[in-house]
């Protein structure tokens, strides 16, 4: 029982990790209609300028991540102006999703090139301490990673109901055209949604790479890489669905590791393969994801 419990709580502390990464996805795809298949790239971008700006440049935790969640913000921003938006002007979503790919590819190997064998840390202040509580020990580093995203996603939900921008969004995503002639401004809003979904990445990256991982290295980019089905879980339009997505990417993924002697038969490692077979099995039965609104289609 203690283990079960252990392994709920990491579980939902790294599925409420996955769901600020998904988040990024759903708000991008919300205000553009674009798929970003780059966001772990932006996550290892701006995770990376924040461990070496601790590690390699000698400045503080509480310096080195404000700068490296500008990094991520900006070069999102920058993407949106320079490539998505030669898209946006010819309605080409299917291009600009399929060309954040080979953008998500060019990043990873500068990033991964700059990193080498290093192992990074970004000096975080709970570090390796474990809080003991009803007989199981969990890293603090797990209990504020869940603590801190459950505050961001509300803080989120709570922005986009009643801020102009939130309004703005909605508005957009419903129809962008009847959107623009009320005098939003598409561009605006999708540069801001895309910054925004490059500081949610960076927050995620902060706890992903935190203990009980041993740092940055190159292979963090396959656990980002795991937050693409956790949007497309719940549904490429639904905030609410990137946070249930997350939670049960995160649950699939510690529960099939924890239970790994019993699910041999699957093959080792099937813990990194488990969230995307979930995927698989939820859209055989609901294409649009568990809170993605099924498009109706005249013929």
């Amino acid at each position: 029982m203690a283990q079960l419990l252990s392994m709920l709580v990491e579980g939902a502390s790294l599925g409420a990790v996955y769901a600020l990464v998904a988040l990024g996805i759903v708000v991008i795809y919300k205000s553009s209609s674009v798929v970003n298949f780059a966001q772990p790239s932006l996550l290892m971008f701006g995770t990376y300028v924040t461990a070496s700006a601790y590690s390699l440049h000698g400045l503080s935790f509480w310096a080195a991540l404000p700068l490296g969640i500008a990094a991520a913000a900006v070069l999102a921003v920058l993407v949106d102006r320079v490539l998505v938006a030669r898209f946006r002007r010819t309605q080409a979503v299917v291009a600009a999703s399929i060309m954040t790919i080979g953008l998500d590819v060019v990043l990873l190997t500068e990033v991964d090139r700059r990193i080498g064998s290093q192992i990074l840390t970004t000096g975080d202040p709970w570090g390796n301490d474990v809080v003991r509580f009803l007989g199981i020990g969990v890293a603090e580093a797990r209990i504020a990673a869940l603590v801190v995203s459950v505050l961001l996603l509300v803080l989120f939900q709570l922005w986009l109901h009643r801020s102009d921008f939130g309004v703005a969004m909605r508005a957009t995503a419903e129809d962008p055209e009847t959107a623009s002639l009320m005098g939003i401004r598409l561009g605006r809003v999708s540069a801001t949604a895309w910054a925004v979904a490059g500081a949610l990445a960076v927050c995620a990256g902060l706890f992903i790479v935190a203990y009980p991982s041993p740092g940055l290295d190159t292979s963090v980019e396959a656990v980002a890489l795991r937050a693409l089905p956790a949007a497309i879980i719940g549904g490429l339009d639904s905030t609410t669905g990137a946070i249930a997505g997350g939670l049960l990417v995160g649950l699939s993924e510690v529960l099939v590791r924890g239970y790994g002697d019993h699910l041999a038969f699957l093959g080792q490692g099937f813990e990194e393969t488990a969230p995307y077979v979930l995927m698989l099995v939820i859209l055989l039965a609901r294409p649009a994801g568990l809170f993605g609104i099924r498009e109706a289609v005249r013929v």
